[in-house]
């Protein structure tokens, strides 16, 4: 399993990003994706979650009402959809696959992933 994590950027705080990861070496599409960033000097946090069949979607606190999270599964691909952005904002952003059924608050546990994009920056900055 491969994910590929893009679209971060540069962008000014009220501005907006999408950012997409496309998952590859799957034949199966019931699989969930988590959203993580970390930012420097702190540790990584869960931001958002989709289960398959979209049939689930969480948010962190401090993202909610900005950010929306979305999957295409004929693309293999996954949303995070980033309005609003504040410069507390800015981090490193990772997608992770997990084959596992989460919920409550499971979602955020980044043990609960067992593959990892690379994670792309996102910087909010006037």
């Amino acid at each position: 399993v491969q994910l590929q994590a893009s679209g971060g950027g540069l962008v000014r705080p009220g501005g907006s990003l999408r950012l997409s990861c496309g998952v590859s070496g799957l034949d199966r599409k019931d699989y969930a994706i988590g959203w993580f960033r970390q930012a420097p000097g702190k540790e990584r946090e869960g931001v958002s979650f989709i289960s398959s069949a979209s049939a689930r979607r969480y948010y962190a606190d401090s993202v909610v009402g900005r950010f929306t999270i979305s999957r295409d599964d004929a693309k293999n691909m996954v949303y995070l959809e980033m309005n609003n952005l504040k410069p507390e904002d800015t981090a490193v952003y990772y997608c992770a696959h997990t084959w596992a059924t989460l919920y409550g608050t499971n979602w955020l546990l980044d043990s609960k992933y067992k593959y990892w994009g690379q994670g792309t920056q996102v910087t909010v900055s006037s």
